[in-house]
């Protein structure tokens, strides 16, 4: 007597669907023919377990099993996998379990036109065009439609025929005896190789295929605050699809050169302005450049120590996804101190240094102290 088809396939009565064909999935890797070669006892497993999901993955077919058993398949009350002569679409069963591609060759569905390549390309822009934006003419190479033909690939005159052995559906089904029934399965057309068109005169511009290579400029729109590394996409404007399916997309990456005197972290710029002792020492107004050509005053206090940051809000880089949303300018202060000091000079700083006391005279002594302190 034939085992029951659940416990062939280790589930119980209640699984659903998806479970019934995970089960089925597991069991036919593990029996079939092609990794069992020339065991007899593999390809029995292999043929009752693809019986008993036949029945089992259709609802139809599950129902009267449910109700009737085994006897709602013999002498033709369903069609019976072994004496009926069952046909089994070989693309059904496993196409969702071997990657789309029938076990016994070719492709198990009808290939769709694909998609059109996407196109990568490096473009250089200056610290200021990524900042503030830019338009830049780029050069490249990609296949567009023939002009000669416009794409059909047939001489000027001639179209493309339908293709006489698969109806022009771009494929072709096969059904051919096997050790578990009569298998079903769905190739790509052999005749016109999937086109579905038979193109007999084909135009002398593009051989046939229907595109040709052109070069050709583009002006591309960098939007502000793009960073190094980062790429601005062009829909549509990569390599040409299949049969009337969409091109591919243009992808433009930008590398953004140094600036003389700003940096840049994120939406952040950066600046260092050297000051003069006296100007930290008694104050003063200073100017300071902004990256767009401008100048913002600044008053800056007295005593204004070395490395003092100065912060101006919203003269810095856009947010790329938000140009409203602008970073900040920071400014370091750097005092500098004079190398080369004539005699005149001289005095005066010594005349400073002893008109200071001994408050600023001992201030490193009192310093160094400290440190002592601190390690005793």
């Amino acid at each position: 007597m034939k085992k029951d088809f659940y416990e062939q396939l280790g589930v119980g009565r209640e699984a659903t669907d998806d479970q019934i064909k995970k089960a089925y999935r597991k069991m036919a890797k593990q029996y079939h023919p092609d990794a069992n070669p020339g065991d007899a006892a593999a390809e029995a497993k292999f043929k009752e377990i693809s019986e008993a999901y036949s029945v089992l993955s259709d609802s139809s077919k599950r129902q009267k099993y449910d109700q009737f058993g085994h006897a709602a398949f013999e002498q033709g009350g369903g069609g019976g996998f072994h004496g009926g002569g069952m046909d089994i679409d070989i693309g059904d069963i496993f196409g969702s379990f071997f990657g789309g591609d029938s076990i016994f060759g070719g492709r198990s569905r009808t290939p769709k036109p694909r998609r059109g390549a996407d196109i990568q390309m490096r473009v250089n822009i200056k610290f200021e065009e990524a900042v503030f934006g830019a338009t830049k003419e780029v050069q490249l190479q990609t296949h567009e439609a023939c002009g000669t033909c416009s794409g059909s690939g047939a001489k000027p005159g001639t179209y493309p025929e339908s293709c006489k052995k698969c109806n022009g559906s771009g494929s072709e089904r096969i059904t051919r005896q096997s050790f578990i029934g009569m298998m079903t399965q769905v190739v790509t057309c052999s005749a016109c190789r999937g086109q579905g068109k038979i193109i007999k005169t084909p135009c002398q511009t593009c051989s046939g295929q229907g595109r040709v290579l052109t070069s050709k400029k583009l002006d591309v729109n960098i939007p502000k605050g793009i960073d190094s590394g980062q790429s601005v996409r062009i829909g549509g404007k990569g390599e040409m699809g299949e049969k009337g399916a969409p091109s591919g997309d243009l992808y433009i990456t930008v590398t953004v050169a140094p600036h003389k005197l700003f940096s840049r972290e994120g939406s952040r710029l950066s600046l260092e302005i050297p000051i003069t002792f006296v100007q930290a020492a008694l104050g003063d107004e200073i100017s300071i450049p902004l990256l767009d050509g401008g100048v913002e005053k600044q008053k800056i206090k007295p005593g204004t120590q070395p490395g003092t940051l100065v912060t101006l809000r919203g003269k810095g880089v856009p947010n790329v996804h938000n140009p409203r949303n602008v970073g900040d300018l920071i400014v370091r202060l750097n005092v500098t101190v004079p190398t080369a000091l004539n005699d005149k000079q001289r005095d005066i700083l010594k005349n400073f240094n002893d008109a200071m006391g001994e408050d600023y005279v001992n201030h490193k002594k009192r310093w160094f102290d400290k440190v002592k302190a601190y390690f005793t």
